[in-house]
C-alpha cells in the first residue's frame, strides 16, 4: 500500500469490534459465523492483529448489525481537515479499490447534500446554523478557504474538512470555476 493510502489504527479497529461485539452481547463464534469469517481471524482482529479487508471488516459489520464507518472511523476533533489521498483507508481484496471514510453519520442525524459552484469573490459567511449542525464539504476543484471564520483552511481539489456549523464559516472560491460538494448533517 502506498503512503498516500494510510490505514486506520489496527488498534482503533480492534477496539471497535470488541465493543460492538459487547455491545450486542454476542460470542466471538456467533459474529464469526455470522460474518462467515474463521474465529481465529475475529480472534486475531480483536487482538489489533491481521490485516481486514474492506470484504471482511464489511462482512463483520453486517454481522454486528453496525455501518461500516463505525469500525473504521475513528473519534474526530471540532475541526476536521483530510488532506486527498490521506485518511483512513481500507483495500479490497478483489479490485483496485480503496474506501476513504471522511465522516460518519451519527446515530438520528439527518443530512442534506449540496453540490456548490463559487467564483472568487468576496467569502460567503454564514451565520450559525441550529445547534447541532455539522458541515462536511469536499473540494472537487479550483481552491478555497473554507471553515471557521477566525480560523478557515485552504483547500485543493480532493481535500475535506469538517467543522460545526452552528458557528459562524465561511466558503471564499479562490480560483475561478471551484466546485466542492456540501453535507449539511443536522442532530
Amino acid at each position: 500500500m502506498s503512503e498516500s493510502h494510510a490505514r486506520p489504527p489496527m488498534e482503533f479497529i480492534a477496539a471497535a469490534l470488541r465493543r460492538e461485539r459487547a455491545r450486542g452481547g454476542r460470542s466471538l463464534t456467533e459474529i464469526a459465523r455470522r460474518a462467515g469469517v474463521a474465529k481465529s481471524t475475529l480472534s486475531q482482529l480483536e487482538s489489533g492483529s491481521g490485516n481486514p479487508s474492506v470484504e471482511t471488516l464489511w462482512a463483520l459489520a453486517v454481522a454486528l448489525e453496525v455501518p461500516f464507518a463505525q469500525l473504521v472511523a475513528q473519534p474526530v476533533p471540532r475541526v476536521q481537515v483530510i488532506r486527498a489521498g490521506e485518511g483512513p483507508t481500507i483495500t479490497a481484496d478483489r479490485a483496485d479499490y480503496h474506501a476513504t471514510v471522511l465522516a460518519s453519520c451519527p446515530p438520528g442525524a439527518r443530512r442534506d447534500i449540496y453540490q456548490l459552484t463559487v467564483e472568487p469573490g468576496p467569502p460567503r459567511a454564514s451565520d450559525p446554523h441550529m445547534p447541532g449542525v455539522v458541515e462536511h464539504v469536499v473540494l472537487s476543484t479550483g481552491r478555497a478557504l473554507v471553515g471557521l471564520l477566525d480560523d478557515p483552511v485552504e483547500l485543493a481539489p480532493g481535500d475535506y474538512i469538517g467543522y460545526p456549523g452552528d458557528v459562524a464559516h465561511i466558503f471564499q472560491a479562490l480560483d475561478p470555476g471551484t466546485r466542492a460538494t456540501l453535507i449539511s448533517e443536522h442532530i
